[in-house]
């Protein structure tokens, strides 16, 4: 999955490093209320949260010290698109 890259005003819950970036569902989390349309108390109706991994390689490129690594980010569907990924370890 792909990151979106947008980067919209206000309160959003995506953090901009991973914005653009590639990862793979680690897993599915379930439904929820979307946190930045509660923010302004919108009533939004819930919404896919999935965790994401994506490779140090991925994130920093040639600045990783270790570029097999991983992190996870729980990130919600409407932030993700469909991409090559690359494959799990």
């Amino acid at each position: 999955m792909r990151v979106r890259a947008d980067m919209p005003p206000g309160h959003v819950r995506t953090p901009a490093y991973l914005r653009g970036k590639t990862g793979w569902v680690e897993r599915k989390l379930g439904s929820f209320p979307n946190p930045e349309q509660l923010a302004y108390r919108h009533h939004p109706a819930p919404s896919p949260l999935l965790r994401i991994r994506f490779t140090m390689a991925e994130l920093w490129g040639a600045e990783a010290e270790n570029p097999h690594d991983t992190v996870d980010a729980e990130i919600y569907a409407h932030w993700l698109q469909p991409a090559e990924a690359p494959h799990a370890p």
